[in-house]
């Protein structure tokens, strides 16, 4: 649809950006954290690991200080259940919970709302070698996680994301290094933790609504537009085969407590239906967010499927697979331009991601992650240009302007990430913040913070509530 007048984005939207509590903390195992599955999780070669990462613990402060000089109103993170919870259960971390009480107060001051992801990846170790996921004792203590999140910060913190990304938890489990290779069934089992963690999630979601009844939470998957390979009917189906099973499938029950129907009739077909107690579709049915969280950065291709062996494709990331025998077929779209690490670029796509989720489940969408990694260079004189990131950037915004125009309800763009920090394939090379960390793989040097040309422009942007860019 064409407009011959764009809306303005509302005068309350939420400019910021967003991070992750393994990806730029450090400090793995000081102050009483205990040890997650990322720090125990099997490491890409030759780059570095999470261990100092950029180094948030101790340079908070001068980080919030420069997210404030940028003017943002909104600061997504993600709380590092193993600083408050070391075992995962049990007794709780005075040291952690006063580190993330002092930050959040740090953002409050600079007139930063700050948005807390409960769970990005990192579960306790502890849990894990009881049978993480698959086990449901883990239910209970992500409720009582998030119980003491609530009692500790609730106060302050009026917007809280559940779980990162557990679409891709589930279909890319190998990309993280945290996979457990000894599983016997190991779809089955994936599609079980996936419904523990459903039925975990909607209990935080009450738990909220009980607790803190002026907040509002909502999940945080990774949604894309799925295309079909070509006009052919059998390709459109398979693109609603992936679209259910990857989007779809964690939506529906997040909103409405129940399996997509399509996505269920391909765990029947597999033989990956989860054991569902007594009560849990209850409890999953009195879940009801307040919004939808996503983050999204590229769309995705499939085709028929041919069953010939040759279903699967690569992402562009070499880590993701997309394929299904029998259900869809991975493809690449030539439409697209792609990033150097061969992701395809698809801003329109992201008008349609947003215009299908909220034509779907009418609910306030906030992006929480969008953004392009890239080699950025430090010249001489603290120089960081980063054009690239800027078109990206431009092109993706004025997108949501667009789906704010058709009458999409959007109140927030934290875009990916807020600072340099350690990407998960391919370390702290792969940038994408708007602020430098001066480090390399295996030297960390002094960590200096440096701002980049991008750093400057969205600051511009926000400044004029999105009509300069």
């Amino acid at each position: 649809m064409k407009h011959t007048q764009l809306k303005p984005f509302p005068k309350d939207f939420f400019w910021g950006g967003s991070t992750s509590a393994y990806q730029i903390e450090g400090a793995w195992n000081e102050d009483g954290k205990g040890p997650s599955v990322i720090d125990m999780g099997n490491h890409v070669e030759g780059v570095t690991d999470f261990k100092v990462t950029s180094n948030h613990y101790h340079m908070y402060k001068e980080d919030v200080a420069l997210l404030a000089e940028m003017g943002f109103k909104a600061y997504r993170f993600s709380i590092a259940w193993t600083r408050i919870y070391p075992q995962g259960a049990g007794e709780v971390n005075p040291k952690g919970l006063a580190f993330y009480d002092s930050l959040i107060n740090e953002l409050i001051k600079h007139g930063i709302e700050p948005i807390v992801t409960m769970y990005h990846f990192d579960l306790p170790y502890a849990l894990e070698e009881q049978g993480g996921w698959s086990n449901r004792a883990t239910i209970d203590a992500f409720e009582q996680y998030a119980k003491t999140l609530y009692e500790n910060y609730g106060d302050r913190v009026k917007y809280w994301l559940t779980i990162n990304e557990q679409n891709m938890l589930i279909l890319h489990p190998g990309s993280l290094g945290t996979l457990d290779t000894t599983m016997i069934d190991p779809q089955k089992t994936l599609y079980q933790q996936n419904h523990h963690m459903l039925v975990a999630q909607a209990k935080a979601m009450v738990l909220c609504h009980e607790m803190l009844p002026g907040a509002k939470i909502g999940p945080a998957p990774n949604i894309g537009v799925i295309y079909p390979a070509s006009s052919r009917p059998e390709d459109t189906l398979a693109a609603d085969n992936y679209a259910a099973i990857r989007n779809w499938l964690y939506l529906d029950m997040a909103v409405y407590g129940r399996y997509n129907h399509i996505a269920w009739s391909y765990l029947e077909e597999k033989g990956y239906t989860p054991v569902i107690e007594d009560g849990d579709m209850d409890i999953l049915a009195q879940g009801n967010p307040d919004f939808i969280a996503f983050n999204y950065y590229t769309s995705q291709t499939v085709g028929e499927s041919l069953n010939d062996g040759n279903d699967f494709s690569h992402t562009g990331d070499q880590h993701e697979i997309v394929g299904e025998p029998g259900a869809y077929r991975g493809s690449v779209n030539p439409n697209l331009q792609k990033t150097e690490f061969g992701w395809e670029i698809d801003p329109v796509g992201f008008r349609s991601t947003l215009r299908q989720i909220y034509s779907r489940y009418n609910l306030p969408l906030i992006v929480t992650e969008n953004g392009l990694g890239a080699f950025d260079k430090l010249e001489e004189g603290d120089v960081v240009n980063d054009p690239y990131r800027i078109e990206f950037f431009n092109k993706h915004i004025e997108q949501i302007q667009l789906a704010i125009t058709d009458g999409v309800d959007v109140f927030g763009f934290c875009p990916w990430s807020a600072i340099d920090l350690v990407s998960t394939h391919q370390g702290s090379s792969k940038r994408y913040g708007f602020i430098y960390v001066d480090r390399e793989e295996f030297d960390i040097k002094e960590l200096r913070r440096i701002r980049k040309q991008s750093f400057y422009w969205y600051q511009k942007l926000i400044e004029t509530n999105g009509e300069v860019r």
